[in-house]
């Protein structure tokens, strides 16, 4: 019989059928959602069938410039839990295996369910419950696993600090924020990230890369073994072991002379920029900042009011007082605005605005090299007023400061110099615009701003650029950006670090302020420094006037004069003059460099200079002990 179309009958069986092929097809969709292309499902089946561990790597160590260790690893351990795979147990037997009470309990299981704190949470893979056990009640969970259906443990390495030094510069890890994770997609909840010093800045270095490892489940879910012999599996990759630059004894003394005292000392080997020590005071015992009390510790050191959580050697700006001398004096001769025969009076101070600044007794007139040696304050205000005021060579006062301050960025300051630390700050070199603002458009003059001749005013440096400008000076118009990681393992150093910077100012220029320098130690402001015969010295003292208090104290140089294997800085806040106690430290730490050793003669200012208590007026009363530092046994 035909086929009619027409017939209700066929009607009625066309849509029903049509009905069942459209369930059909949204059955199959639904099925391929689920298996293939949810996650969800995927992550459920998956965890049935294998238990996927993450194998952590060991963090790369750290070893000082002549190899001592100075950051290891140790073994600890997390608890994980796979929460779809828990059962009812015993939470009571469970806390008393890791020492911990029910609220505890409660409190992690909420935190590890919790996606604003756990992001990526899911009930289906191992979650972090708790980390850092020890060894001990490692031993006693594990025997009690069977106990706690779900559980597990996961291996990894703690940091650990040989000496109790370095902390600034070695930094801490810590676990990683929700902002981090989110960031990178390398880390969970759970892992752990350099926060500060090394340990942050060269994080990629030192943290390696996970591995895993596949285990294969029968039905009830215990392990059978490596799923098809492992072929799956990743080992971890350790990571990059770095050498610093620092040399740990140099560095130790250092501390040890800042005991109780607020600043830095910065040693910079001119020929490669590497820095020998760089100490910030206070400082902390960098072991204080791993463990479960690493809570603790750090609110003690962040409500510490002498802030031994600021590395003071590249986050502490000051002005430079007179170390900043040297630098205007290449200046003036580069622009041709002085030579070296040029000659200004000082009577006590600078006459034109009638003696100040003010300056000490010396002979007068006088040149650039006794100058520097006597820190004369008038022959470098003169110097500026006659580059600001000179219309021959520049166009306006605009003009002519502008050429002042792209020298002195050239000579490093005013911006970051680019160390392979955290935190470095800028510091503060100011343009015309700044003071056109200032002075609202009308016409100013460098008396306006005469303090910048003398490095205070407006002019904040770091003890980082002191230092480097030493190195420079040193090196006759080159450095190289100071860096305190000296090798990476497998790894060259960044380009950054290894090639030379060149200054535009001529090398003879820079003889001419070597020689005075050389003059400011054996018969002026720096005589303290003076370690003739043996080794030749160049410096410069520095007072820096400080609105909170006593002034700050400075010394800046390098040594010897014609073959440069050191440049320092110290800076001692609240010190009062350059000589009083920068240039005692300077002149010990200048000793251990050359010698090894503090000669007998210099004993009894070693003593001095440790015992000697420099601390801002404010905190004395009431305020602990700003710092704690022992010499390590090494060597």
């Amino acid at each position: 019989m035909p086929v009619n179309s027409h017939n209700p009958l066929f009607k009625r069986k066309y849509v029903i059928t049509g009905i069942i092929i459209v369930f059909a097809l949204i059955y199959i969709g639904q099925l391929f959602h689920l298996q293939i292309l949810s996650p969800k499902y995927r992550e459920y089946a998956d965890s049935h069938a294998f238990l996927r561990k993450t194998l952590y790597p060991a963090r790369g160590a750290i070893y000082d410039r002549k190899g001592e260790l100075l950051v290891y690893n140790q073994p600890t351990y997390d608890v994980m839990m796979v929460v779809r795979e828990m059962e009812a147990f015993d939470t009571i037997d469970f806390c008393r295996t890791l020492n911990i009470d029910k609220q505890r309990f409660y409190q992690l299981n909420a935190e590890m369910r919790d996606p604003r704190k756990n992001p990526g949470y899911s009930s289906y893979t191992p979650q972090i419950f708790m980390s850092q056990l020890n060894v001990e009640e490692y031993g006693l969970l594990q025997e009690k696993l069977y106990k706690f259906p779900g559980i597990y443990i996961q291996h990894r390495t703690e940091r650990q600090y040989k000496y109790p030094n370095m902390g600034l510069i070695l930094g801490y890890i810590a676990e990683a924020n929700k902002n981090e994770i989110a960031a990178n997609p390398y880390y969970i909840r759970g892992d752990y990230v350099g926060k500060s010093g090394i340990e942050l800045s060269h994080e990629e270095d030192l943290r390696g890369e996970k591995g895993v490892e596949i285990l294969l489940r029968d039905a009830h879910g215990r392990i059978q073994g490596k799923y098809k012999n492992g072929e799956y599996d990743r080992a971890p990759v350790s990571g990059r072991d770095l050498t610093l630059s620092i040399d740990l004894d140099l560095q130790a003394y250092g501390e040890l002379l800042m005991h109780n005292k607020v600043g830095s000392i910065i040693m910079i080997e001119p020929k490669t920029g590497e820095i020998l020590c760089m100490i910030s005071a206070p400082n902390y015992d960098p072991s204080l900042l791993t463990g479960r009390d690493f809570g603790k510790n750090y609110q003690s050191l962040e409500k510490n009011p002498y802030k031994p959580l600021i590395n003071r050697a590249v986050a502490g700006t000051y002005p430079p007082g007179s170390t900043f001398k040297p630098a205007q004096g290449l200046i003036f001769l580069q622009e041709g605005i002085i030579t070296e025969q040029t000659q200004y009076v000082c009577y006590h101070g600078y006459p034109p605005l009638g003696g100040k600044p003010a300056c000490h007794g010396h002979a007068s007139p006088l040149a650039i090299q006794y100058a520097l040696a006597t820190s004369c304050n008038s022959f470098f205000c003169y110097g500026l007023n006659a580059m600001l005021s000179n219309r021959t060579k520049y166009s306006d006062v605009n003009n002519a400061f502008d050429h002042w301050k792209d020298h002195m960025v050239d000579m490093g300051f005013g911006y970051k110099l680019g160390v392979d630390l955290p935190s470095e700050k800028r510091g503060f070199i100011p343009n015309s615009k700044f003071y056109t603002n200032i002075f609202k458009n009308s016409r100013w003059n460098a008396h306006n701003i005469i303090s910048t001749a003398i490095g205070q005013g407006e002019i904040l440096t770091t003890p980082l650029q002191i230092a480097n400008f030493a190195a420079m000076t040193a090196n006759r118009g080159y450095f190289y950006t100071p860096h305190v990681v000296k090798e990476r393992k497998g790894a060259p150093l960044d380009t950054a670090f290894t090639n030379r910077r060149n200054s535009e100012i001529a090398r003879e220029y820079f003889e001419i302020i070597v020689n005075g320098m050389a003059d400011a130690v054996t018969k002026g402001t720096c005589y303290g420094a003076n370690l003739a015969p043996e080794i030749q010295v160049c410096g410069k003292t520095g007072t820096a006037q400080n609105p909170h208090g006593e002034d700050h104290s400075l010394f800046m140089g390098f040594a010897p004069k014609d073959d440069p294997q050191v440049a320092i800085v110290v800076i001692v806040e609240n010190g009062r003059f350059g000589a009083t106690n920068a240039v005692p430290i300077g002149r010990l730490m200048l000793q251990k460099f050359f010698k090894g050793e503090i000669p007998e003669t210099d004993k009894w200012l070693e003593k001095t200079m440790i015992d000697r208590v420099v601390l801002p007026y404010l905190y004395t009363k009431n305020a602990p002990p700003a710092t704690t530092v022992t010499i390590p046994a090494a060597n």
